[in-house]
C-alpha cells in the first residue's frame, strides 16, 4: 500500500511559518484543539513541529513574557524540544507506521523536503482497526 492513501494534503492542514507569532500559534492550536503544529518555511519546506510544551517552556523561561506580549515573539525564537521526523512520499508503509508510534502526525515531504501534507496517527489506527474487524468477521 502507498502512504499517499493516508495523506491529508497541505491545503487541508493547519501549519505555521517561522515568522508567525507565538500568539498566532497559541490561538491556532486552541481553536483547532491541536497539541502540535507543523512549521513550513516560505519556500514550502518542512522545518519542524511546534508543540504545546515548546510554548510552555518559552513562557516559563522568559520572565517578562505573558499572553499579552506573545505577539512579539516569532516562532523562530522558540526552541523546539521534539523533532517530528518526516517521511518521504515514496516511503513504505512500515516506515510510516514505525514513525507514527511516537508522533500524533507524520509530516510527508517530497525529495526536495517540500511539505506535502501529514498522516495522522488516528487515521492509521482506524485503518488497522477496520482491517482487524474484517478479519474477525471472516472467522
Amino acid at each position: 500500500m502507498n502512504i499517499a492513501f493516508f495523506i491529508t494534503p497541505k491545503e487541508d492542514v493547519v501549519y505555521l511559518t517561522p515568522n508567525s507569532t507565538m500568539r498566532q500559534a497559541l490561538e491556532s492550536m486552541e481553536h483547532h484543539r491541536y497539541t502540535s503544529i507543523p512549521l513550513v518555511d516560505d519556500d514550502g519546506s518542512y522545518i519542524g513541529t511546534l508543540t504545546e510544551g515548546d510554548l510552555l517552556w518559552k513562557l516559563k523561561n522568559t520572565p517578562e513574557l505573558n499572553f499579552q506580549n506573545t505577539n512579539r515573539i516569532l516562532l523562530n525564537q522558540i526552541e523546539r524540544h521534539v523533532h517530528n521526523k518526516p517521511v518521504y512520499i515514496n516511503a513504505n508503509i512500515e516506515d510510516l507506521i514505525l514513525t507514527s508510534i511516537n508522533q500524533n502526525f507524520v509530516p510527508v515531504v517530497d525529495d526536495r523536503n517540500a511539505f506535502i501534507g501529514i498522516v495522522k496517527r488516528s487515521d492509521i489506527i482506524s485503518y488497522c482497526y477496520n482491517l482487524l474487524s474484517l478479519s474477525v468477521e471472516k472467522v
